[in-house]
């Protein structure tokens, strides 16, 4: 997309309007579109540390099918309302669950990550005992978390009933595949890693002739063997195998004892030889064709056993995907434990959606209390463990999703840090400009509303009071942090301009859009211009747009429309600090002399640039303009008055220069014997002569 036709006739925000710039519009649907919708939505979720607090999440999962999906930030969005609202009631449900019992009321320790087993045996490849086993133990774990699922569902009244339905609903049209979970049992001792002589009529009597040919074999052996050592050809009696051959061991000089015997091997210093009796061959034999006959049989039923996987692999898929929603539940519902979280209402149709009491003078569309980023909680909170096995503390709310909020006890822990911010937005905003010093919070407070969108969206409970409430977004993208590139040969402000671009293309009327220091990056005219037209933009084409800038201008936006609203950080003069409060409705001052002067610098430099700041403010514009064009009007006059007099002078050095010239004629007629030479005044000089 390219922004081009640009007007910018003016850096107020009186000067005429400028135009919008031509957004390429894409298909939604197109590849091209989606490619870049993924990537933009990629890169936000990296710019707003998305994937550490997946991280932080992942500490609290039971599998490791759940931990793995956590630490790669792998866990579900709500790709709808729906969706979202369906992730809230597992994770609401999930810790009534957990406040039930004094330890997490499921077990997964049997679970585990199967899909590579899956993998190898789609691709035929013959499964081992050991990974037959893992399937069962994972088949026979599922069956029992569902069964104690529906135990815990049963043990409560109807209320309770209700509750933990949204967590049995995951696991209600799984597949257990109980039928092979006890063919593999059947066939297979987990325990000792065995095929068992069960698995197959063949099986079972060929295990039965080696068994009677093994003792044959072993009596005969130990007869010949004592012979030997009676014999005094060997210090002990020995029988061992070679070449998978049964034989007895025989010192060399006395191999005669074991006439037409087979030597199959001999000592490393030859004093040894390692000799089949002519008895034993036929034994042997019959051991040799036995064992690989034995070992047919058993591939035979793994390659059984690995077919009825393969045939059964949907399902199983199938039954993993929901043990890893049941584990993300619970983690979602310890993890809000961990941070005294608080269900969220998510809003999908507007205002017209929420309900309002009459004690509330105006509705908000965006309305969360005390909030806290959960990646600067992680210092401030105790253990995970200390918090999941305290049951005493005060009340935190739970929801259904829609609104419906319930008493939990849980603990709470009162932490100062960081600081609880509000958020509170009104209904019919469409663009919120915040303004205020640097480091005072501006992009911290922007970055903890794009990440309670993602939470919400996640199933995840908010740290906040009360009962947060957040529109849905389809899209949460970001434009925060310096896009310089030196490989694509971006500038600050290109690369910031270029994002900008990349997201207007994608942004739909249900995206929230996050741009920090907007029009920063260029001369500050046009920034302000540029910035102007895409706010005016964005009010039309998104759900919400909030953006942090210096410009002051941009906070006059909001009298040219009630869409707009102003926020500013506030910054104590006392102390000199930020306080990091969001002032919702008011326009903040960048208070970078008062930071200067805090620091040192002189106050005659103080004083001047604080009299450049009285006449740079945009209500002194107005002002300022008219003293200019009254004193460039006296300075055309002054410079017309001289240019007058300038022509006069003229006028009259012409007019001597005439008189001169005609005083020579005349003198030259009346004296004949003068010279004459040209001068200054007439261009003539008389000389007399003597």
């Amino acid at each position: 997309m390219q922004l081009t036709n640009l007007l910018f006739t003016s850096v107020a925000l009186k000067a005429p309007p400028v135009l919008f710039p031509k957004v390429k519009v894409l298909n939604s649907n197109s590849p091209e579109s989606l490619t870049l919708s993924q990537t933009l939505q990629s890169e936000t979720l990296e710019t707003l540390e998305w994937p550490s607090l997946c991280k932080q999440l992942s500490s609290f999962t039971s599998t490791t099918m759940g931990f793995s999906a956590a630490q790669k930030a792998k866990i579900p969005l709500g790709q709808t309302p729906e969706e979202s609202h369906k992730l809230l009631d597992q994770t609401a449900a999930a810790a009534s669950a957990l406040m039930m019992m004094d330890s997490p009321p499921l077990d997964f320790s049997g679970i585990e990550d199967v899909s590579g087993i899956l993998n190898s045996a789609a691709s035929r490849e013959l499964l081992s005992i050991s990974e037959l086993c893992a399937i069962r133990r994972t088949l026979r774990a599922a069956k029992l978390l569902f069964e104690n699922l529906k135990q815990l569902v049963n043990t409560g009244d109807c209320s309770e009933t209700e509750r933990y339905l949204p967590l049995l609903e995951i696991l209600k049209h799984c597949n257990f595949q109980v039928e092979l979970e006890h063919k593999i049992g059947f066939c297979i001792d987990c325990n000792l890693l065995i095929i068992l002589d069960r698995a197959s009529e063949d099986l079972e009597i060929i295990r039965s002739e080696r068994k009677r040919n093994s003792e044959s074999l072993d009596s005969l052996l130990k007869g010949v063997s004592s012979q030997i050592f009676q014999a005094g050809a060997i210090d002990r009696p020995l029988i061992t195998k070679r070449r998978s051959r049964m034989c007895v061991g025989i010192r060399a000089s006395h191999r005669h004892l074991l006439p037409d015997g087979v030597i199959l091997n001999v000592s490393g210093s030859g004093a040894t030889y390692f000799m089949e009796p002519k008895e034993a061959i036929e034994l042997n034999n019959m051991e040799v064709k036995l064992s690989n006959s034995e070992k047919a049989e058993e591939i035979a039923i793994l390659s059984l056993l690995t077919s009825e996987i393969v045939e059964s692999e949907i399902e199983i898929r199938y039954l993993l995907d929901r043990i890893l929603e049941v584990d993300l539940a619970f983690a979602r519902a310890a993890y809000a434990q961990w941070m005294n979280g608080v269900c969220p209402i998510i809003t999908s149709q507007g205002c017209d959606a929420i309900n309002f009491s009459e004690e509330e003078d105006y509705a908000l569309s965006v309305d969360i209390a005390g909030i806290q980023h959960p990646l600067l909680l992680e210092s401030s909170l105790r253990s995970s463990s200390d918090v999941i096995t305290s049951n005493s503390g005060n009340s935190v709310h739970l929801g259904d999703g829609n609104g419906t909020m319930t008493s939990l006890s849980m603990l709470r822990g009162a932490s100062d840090y960081p600081v609880p911010i509000d958020i509170k937005i009104k209904c019919g905003t469409k663009v919120v400009v915040i303004s205020g010093p640097n480091t005072g919070g501006k992009t911290a407070s922007m970055k903890t509303l794009g990440v309670a969108s993602l939470m919400s969206k996640a199933g995840m409970f908010l740290p906040a009071k009360n009962r947060p409430r957040i529109p849905w977004f389809d899209l949460v993208l970001a434009d925060i942090g310096d896009h310089q590139s030196l490989e694509q040969s971006l500038s600050t402000f290109s690369g910031h301009i270029t994002r900008i671009c990349n997201i207007l293309e994608v942004a739909s009327r249900e995206s929230l859009i996050l741009i920090d220091e907007i029009g920063s990056g260029t001369d500050p005219s046009e920034g302000v211009a540029l910035s102007t037209s895409i706010l005016q933009y964005l009010k039309d084409h998104v759900n919400l747009a909030v953006v942090t800038t210096h410009y002051a201008d941009l906070s006059l936006l909001k009298e040219k429309g009630s869409q707009f609203e102003n926020a500013a950080m506030e910054f104590s003069l006392e102390t000199l600090q930020p306080t990091y409060q969001v002032l919702w409705g008011s326009t903040g001052n960048s208070n970078a002399l008062s930071i200067a002067k805090s620091i040192g610098f002189d106050l005659n430099i103080i004083e001047r640039a604080q009299q450049w700041v009285e006449q740079l403010k945009p209500e002194n514009q107005q002002e300022r303009k008219g003293l200019l064009y009254q004193s460039l009007v006296e300075e055309r006059n002054r410079l017309e008055a001289q240019a007058r007099r300038a022509g006069s002078l003229h006028a009259e050095i012409l007019d001597l220069y005439h008189e001169g010239h005609l005083l020579c004629l005349f003198v030259q007629a009346l004296s004949p014997g003068a010279s004459f030479c040209f001068g200054v005044s007439c261009g003539c000089q008389i000389i007399y002569p003597k």
